[in-house]
């Protein structure tokens, strides 16, 4: 120990140099792995290229040149995808102007959902929000917008009445919600049901817009919706679609059991003839028609005669002296037990109902693609 006293600073070095040789060597050790790694890798790719240059098809040679069928290729495909522009044409902003004011957007605005609730009902589709503003309630009562908002707004616009077109040709039932994308830093005052979480994305051929549109219809309808968006020239993509029954109406109220009333056969009345005396003999005669022979008082020739004790009508005997009185049968009314007011139609034959179909609720999720101008296209 006294020796490690006089040589402390000899030790602590010689300890020092000891663990910085042992670190030398793992990092020796560490990178002859790596070189190691590397160097069968780079063996591994030269023996792919050897192969790759005795194959039949060469990247070129004198006789088969893969680069310039490449480059043709290329050229083919950029030819179809410009023969497929007319199938997505640019759908025109509302308004279209190169530069829009806050006056300009604020009336076509109003012009155009005018515009739309007249086809609605046009076409009988039914909007189940009075006066629905198709997801711009934000800017519907507006005079002044955000800056740079405008822009992308009457696009947007532009978008949902082409979308709309679609619904209303295809006479769906109802509109219940068309949802957009935020466009302006005022759309941040409406309501959340106007828009979507989802953004456009942006890629080297085309911009593409998310939309989501709710209504009604059968599926009759649904068909005509899908058929206008596949032959739309604006580029209208289904992406994916959710059918459900839609909710049930509420059950008409009927009213409650009534009482069914019949005519019952009820004794005949006969009014009496008494005796009568003077003048009151003689209106009665008068208004009668009652004179001339006759047991009966005349009775006989006002009701034809020929009946029992020579009157023609049925007759019951009155009280001695007082002849016979015509019978006058008066129907009365009795009421029968309850029935029900809203009872199903008797069944009158025909055709048998095999299918009823149900009314739906559609919510489909819409991509709008617009393709970039040519020179942006590679």
């Amino acid at each position: 120990m006294s020796w490690i006293k006089r040589n402390l600073f000899f030790v602590v070095f010689s300890a020092t140099a000891l663990v910085l040789v042992g670190l030398a060597g793992y990092y020796a050790w560490s990178k002859y792995t790596a070189n190691s790694v590397a160097w069968d890798n780079l063996s591994n790719d030269y023996e792919e290229l050897k192969r790759l240059n005795s194959a039949p098809i060469l990247p070129g040679d004198g006789k088969i040149n893969n680069v310039e069928l490449a480059n043709n290729q290329r050229a083919q495909l950029l030819t179809f995808i410009k023969s497929t522009r007319p199938y997505f044409q640019h759908i025109q902003p509302i308004p279209n102007m190169p530069a829009v004011s806050d006056q300009d957007f604020s009336t076509a605005l109003g012009m155009t959902l005018n515009h739309l609730q007249r086809d609605a009902t046009n076409n009988s589709v039914v909007l189940t929000v009075p006066n629905y503003s198709f997801s711009f309630q934000a800017e519907q009562n507006k005079v002044s917008f955000a800056a740079g908002g405008l822009a992308p707004l009457s696009v947007q616009l532009g978008d949902i009445k082409a979308i709309c077109d679609v619904l209303f040709n295809a006479k769906v039932n109802s509109i219940d919600n068309i949802r957009r994308e935020r466009a302006s830093p005022d759309d941040s005052a409406g309501p959340q049901s106007d828009f979507l979480v989802d953004k456009s994305v942006t890629n080297d051929l085309a911009i593409i817009t998310p939309y989501e549109i709710t209504f009604k219809s059968f599926t009759t309808e649904l068909a005509a919706v899908l058929s206008g968006f596949a032959s739309s020239p604006y580029g209208m993509v289904v992406k994916s679609i959710n059918v459900k029954s839609a909710p049930s109406a509420p059950p008409e109220q009927t009213p409650g059991p009534g009482v069914a009333y019949v005519a019952q056969p009820q004794p005949s009345y006969y009014p009496q003839r008494g005796r009568m005396e003077g003048d009151a003999q003689a209106a009665f005669n008068s208004r009668y028609g009652i004179g001339g022979g006759g047991g009966d008082g005349g009775y006989s020739s006002r009701y034809g005669g020929g009946g029992a004790n020579g009157v023609g009508i049925p007759y019951r005997p009155l009280q001695a002296g007082q002849g016979y009185a015509p019978a006058y049968p008066q129907p009365t009314y009795a009421a029968q037990q309850p029935y029900a007011s809203g009872a199903a139609a008797v069944n009158k034959g025909g055709l048998t109902t095999l299918l009823d179909e149900k009314q739906l609720e559609i919510t489909i999720d819409l991509a709008l693609i617009k393709l970039l101008p040519p020179k942006n296209a590679r």
